[in-house]
């Protein structure tokens, strides 16, 4: 069982920027962020491999940088520009493989809000 838990989220005006933090109990070897807004399916944000591959959806490139300390079995998300249609709930999801689909991570954080007014 691997525990995840997400931080940094919260409320920030059109440009401005957030940055989140998620702690993992152990180390896997990819590790994502998704989010799920009101009334829409869960989506991948971006991820990072163990050897720090990164993947982006397109409407974070540029944007948003993922991260990773594996020491400290950390991930982070730098999120800049921000937009109104970025408000979501992110959630941390770790799991065994390269994939970017949210049915190939097995563990998953609570979630943290992130609400972008305009």
């Amino acid at each position: 069982q691997v525990q995840l838990a997400e931080s940094g989220g919260g409320f920030v005006q059109a440009g401005g920027s957030l940055r989140l933090s998620c702690v993992a109990s152990s180390s896997r070897y990819i590790m994502g962020w998704f989010r799920q807004a009101r009334g829409k399916e869960r989506e991948i944000v971006a991820a990072i491999t163990w050897n720090l591959n990164t993947y982006y959806a397109d409407s974070a490139k540029g944007r948003f940088t993922i991260s990773r300390d594996n020491a400290q079995n950390t991930v982070y998300l730098q999120m800049n520009s921000l937009k109104p249609e970025d408000t979501a709930i992110y959630y941390c999801a770790s799991g065994p493989r390269d994939s970017y689909s949210p049915r190939s991570y097995d563990y998953w954080g609570q979630g943290t809000q992130v609400t972008v007014s305009s």
